[in-house]
């Protein structure tokens, strides 16, 4: 799944062949006088789990998900390492242990951590976070994206990216079986407006030797950049972690609030959204809490290049007891 211009391809063709069967369906005679919701869109599950504990969140959301076969395979999982600093500003180490230790139980062939940092080096924040020695207690390889040879980087384009010439990405992406996406739910105070899913692939994008950053932050359309990263990658599973989550600053410093809950999901633009509604209803920054969910940038440009869902009814929020029950009754409402 993770082959990331099969993918982009398979993604793409699927929209396309749906919507020319729908209009195909549209001219045959009606079944029982109409076409059901299920041929009509695509829908996206977000697994909302109520809990304080990290490692108690990660087993319960991969019970909740849609999991692939890990059997034998070989999968990488994408932290945010943007700086060293505790959760949200990085992802938790119990976040990834957790993670880690149920890919082995899954009979995973081998895991690896692939990430780079920025502004801070990534080797360092690496080191002051402990990774190397996690990942030698846990038989892990760790892959510091910002030290990959010309090589090891494949470039991505499109005609319709907002990026002037595309991007770089590693070409581990493409050779990887699967990938699990391990964010946090912040707010981002230097352009992004929040960073969870979409964000997060900023990270697979080299620092290092570019000016990858440099059009990112000088662009008006910096949002639209933002969403477009994730066309050159397609993570099997998305886990946002918001036991704490940043409502103001951000991304690697900002204003805690405790909201205990964890976001998982296989579609970027269905876990935003649903993050999204979490910060609304801790409540946060103005242009978050004055905006329609989907008419935020970053969403909507998912949304316009098919990441995902195409709007807040086809989220189906579920979760396995009865406070993430109420939850969801709490932000519901946000999603629209």
């Amino acid at each position: 799944m993770s082959n990331w211009w099969k993918n982009a391809f398979t993604r793409r063709d699927f929209i396309a062949r749906s919507g020319k069967l729908l209009a195909a369906a549209s001219l045959l005679p009606y079944f029982n006088g109409e076409v059901t919701e299920a041929m009509e869109r695509k829908t996206a599950k977000v697994g909302v789990i109520k809990s304080d504990d990290r490692r108690e969140a990660v087993r319960r959301g991969f019970d909740l998900a849609d999991i692939p076969n890990f059997s034998g395979k070989k999968v990488l999982i994408k932290p945010n390492f943007n700086t060293a600093d505790p959760a949200p500003g990085s992802t938790h180490n119990d976040t990834l242990e957790e993670i880690i230790d149920r890919l082995w139980a899954e009979g995973a062939e081998e895991v690896i951590i692939g990430e780079r940092s920025g502004p801070p080096d990534t080797e360092e924040v690496m080191r002051e976070k402990g990774i190397f020695e996690l990942a030698e207690e846990r038989d892990v390889e760790v892959i510091n994206f910002d030290q990959l040879n010309d090589d090891e980087l494949i470039h991505f384009n499109r005609d319709e990216l907002t990026w002037q010439n595309g991007f770089h990405v590693p070409r581990i992406l493409q050779e990887v079986d699967h990938i699990i996406a391990a964010g946090c739910l912040k707010t981002h105070q230097y352009g992004g407006q929040f960073t969870m899913a979409l964000k997060l692939a900023v990270g697979i994008i080299p620092r290092e030797g570019t000016d990858y950053m440099g059009e990112l932050h000088g662009s008006d359309d910096m949002r639209d950049l933002i969403a477009e990263i994730s066309l050159a990658y397609d993570p099997d599973l998305y886990f946002i972690d918001g036991v704490e989550a940043f409502t103001a600053g951000g991304p690697g410093t900002g204003e805690r609030s405790q909201s205990d809950v964890t976001l998982v999901s296989d579609d970027p633009v269905a876990v935003d959204a649903a993050g999204v509604a979490v910060l609304k209803n801790l409540g946060t920054k103005e242009v978050i809490m004055n905006t329609p969910t989907f008419e935020l940038e970053q969403i909507a440009r998912a949304v316009e290049i098919e990441l995902g869902i195409s709007g807040p009814d086809d989220i189906d929020l579920v979760s396995d007891d009865l406070a993430g029950e109420k939850y969801i009754g709490e932000i519901r409402d946000h999603l629209t």
